[in-house]
């Protein structure tokens, strides 16, 4: 190595903190350019930091669309949790009962209720009533998967704000549809069910509620989209950004670049305030 002052040659086997030729300090000659460096290498971090949290406050809280949508996200997550319908049938040595909804269908895979419907679907007796539950756990399923997406879209919207808000509407208009289809699934089960001697029938509205969650969350949306949504990022922060890019892809030395890198004069009145503070204290230190 050479003396970063002089640029005498230092052989590796010389431990010495001092150069032999001019005798300076080594690591504290560089140590200034070492926090220079990293004081400019933190300004231009910061300020991707700083990006990151503006376009999470655009997402969550930036205005009062951003909360209701927040709220009408997860309240469509509980709207599954609501019977759609429920089915109670009682013939000779045989009972069971099925509820159409979130809760009804994890009841039903684990009491094993579900695993039955498929035989169902075959008898004289209960064709029609199994194959209608059938359809309608179906559709609660693909509810259940639309509201994950939906809830992953909002969870992940701050990485693409405009992009999310897109997701988040297109499918909670499938959601709408595919919610409808439920209750019509629900409404002819209720009129084939009226004369049935072996079973009792009884509707839910689950599904009203999963269609007025899902609009909420489809006009929502497209007001934000109508609105625009534009974080508010701190003046000079996109220019730190570019700039961090070019210093990491090798474009630009950060040794030739200034300290700070960007000031606004608000940011410059800020230093200077805290500069002046800092002396202060010294000076009272020192009195003491």
């Amino acid at each position: 190595m050479n003396c970063p002052k002089c640029g005498g040659e230092i052989p590796f086997f010389d431990l010495k903190p001092n150069c032999k030729h001019c005798g300076v300090n080594i690591m504290y000659y560089t140590q200034n350019d070492g926090l220079m460096r990293d004081a400019k290498r933190t300004e231009l971090e910061s300020a991707v930091a700083r990006m990151v949290v503006a376009r999470i406050k655009a997402q969550f809280t930036g205005g009062k669309l951003q909360i209701l949508r927040m709220i009408i996200v997860l309240l469509s997550a509980c709207a599954l949790l609501v019977p759609f319908a429920s089915v109670k049938y009682s013939v000779p040595f045989f009972d069971g009962s099925f509820s159409a909804g979130l809760i009804g269908i994890i009841t039903g895979i684990s009491g094993g209720s579900i695993m039955k419907l498929p035989d169902f679907m075959g008898s004289t007796l209960f064709g029609q009533h199994s194959t209608l539950i059938c359809v309608a756990f179906v559709l609660i399923v693909v509810c259940f998967l639309i509201d994950l997406v939906i809830f992953c879209a909002f969870v992940l919207g701050f990485m693409n704000l405009t992009k999310s808000a897109k997701v988040m509407k297109n499918w909670a208009l499938v959601g709408a549809v595919i919610s409808v289809l439920v209750q019509i699934a629900v409404v002819v089960l209720n009129l084939i069910s009226k004369d049935s001697a072996t079973s009792q029938f009884k509707m839910g509205f689950g599904a009203l509620v999963c269609l007025a969650a899902y609009l909420i969350i489809f006009f929502v949306n497209k007001a934000i989209l109508d609105k625009g949504i534009e974080p508010v990022y701190r003046e000079n922060d996109l220019k730190r950004k570019e700039m961090l890019k070019k210093v990491r892809s090798g474009e630009v030395d950060i040794d030739t670049l200034p300290l700070p890198v960007y000031e606004s004069e608000e940011e410059k009145e800020e230093r200077l305030n805290a500069l002046r503070e800092a002396l202060k204290v010294e000076e009272e230190g020192k009195e003491l």
